[in-house]
């Protein structure tokens, strides 16, 4: 028996095409990383599945038929577009994010392994005048290099002479090799290194390569991270797999020439290599759940599953063949009135 189309068919239809028109697109981005080229024939695929559904659960409804065997083929199949729709939507929003908290991880690793190497070699002050000096040896170097004022200056003066109270030893006032403060400044430091310290020349060699990677990966980050969205998505991956490799090579050598017993190095593996993988975004997801994490999940159910509640909730059931079940929106009470017979 044929029925006319109600407009609230073809709500329901346009509403259904729009939601899995979205879940299509995401459901493609979302499994390129497992199916590459073929994501896009498996998107389609379980998009018209899904929307097929949606058509038999609402005829279902309307004939009185039960709906049960339905709703779980819809949640079966919706369940892979929900995890790829995720992978995709996580990614794309929370993408800067991660990278972001990787390279501010890699600063403080730097950090962390200069201190401890630092730490375990052998200087001729005590550990609270050892590190004055020290700053005062690194804001010596940055002012000889400073564009506005380069070279040993008042400035620079000044820092000399607080870093020969602290040694009581005198500093040699070197000079630039024609323009180069760079050079001037590396060599200012390793004469105050020699003053403080008992080391060996690869000792000396590491704690300056060391500095210098510090001071290097700290500078390009933050410079990285003052970019647009955009650029920083870019340019994240290169930049993490350079400085965790320069410090990796650094840790390997430290605990080469320290000894184990003095330092224990772990390398350290970049996790944002993992980024677009289905696995990563939930692991991730899950370690930092959130309001962003929470929104994310939200809008993939949203996508893959309000339609089918919709469809149950506003279809009256049994309206094809003369069956009295309605819809929650449509819900009347109904029964007979009885009128006394009067006489």
């Amino acid at each position: 028996m044929n029925r006319k189309t109600t407009p609230a068919d073809l709500f329901l239809g346009i509403l259904a095409l729009l939601l899995i028109s979205v879940s299509f697109y995401q459901t493609w981005m979302g499994l390129q990383q497992i199916f590459g080229p073929a994501s896009f024939v498996i998107a389609l695929v379980l998009s018209l599945l899904l929307l097929f559904l949606c058509w038999m659960l609402r005829n279902a409804k309307l004939e009185g038929k039960p709906t049960g065997s339905l709703v779980w083929i819809y949640i079966f199949i919706a369940s892979f577009c929900f995890i790829a729709n995720f992978n995709a939507l996580y990614t794309r929003f929370m993408k800067t994010d991660i990278y972001t908290d990787e390279l501010r991880d890699i600063n403080k690793n730097f950090t962390s392994l200069e201190n401890d190497v630092e730490s375990k070699l052998s200087y001729k002050y005590n550990k609270a005048t050892t590190q004055n000096i020290e700053i005062k040896k690194k804001q010596l170097m940055e002012q000889i290099k400073d564009p506005g004022n380069k070279g040993i200056g008042s400035r620079a003066q000044l820092l000399i002479k607080d870093i020969e109270k602290l040694t009581g030893q005198k500093v040699d006032l070197l000079t630039p090799v024609g323009d180069d403060y760079e050079d001037l400044s590396e060599r200012m430091g390793k004469q105050i290194d020699n003053i403080i310290s008992d080391l060996s020349p690869e000792e000396r060699t590491l704690k300056t390569d060391l500095n210098n990677a510090a001071f290097k990966w700290n500078k390009n980050i933050q410079d990285l991270l003052l970019l647009s969205k955009k650029e920083k998505d870019g340019l994240s991956q290169g930049l993490i797999d350079e400085s965790l490799s320069d410090y990796n090579k650094l840790g390997s050598r430290a605990q080469t020439i320290l000894g184990n017993d003095k330092i224990h190095f772990e390398p350290i593996v970049s996790k944002t290599q993992q980024v677009g993988k289905i696995g990563f975004a939930f692991e991730h997801a899950i370690k930092n759940f959130g309001m962003y994490q929470f929104v994310v999940l939200a809008g993939c159910i949203l996508l893959d599953f309000v339609i089918v509640i919709i469809i149950l909730l506003v279809t009256d059931s049994g309206n094809y063949n003369g069956n009295n079940n309605r819809s929650v929106f449509n819900n009347k009470r109904s029964g007979k009135t009885i009128i006394p017979n009067n006489h």
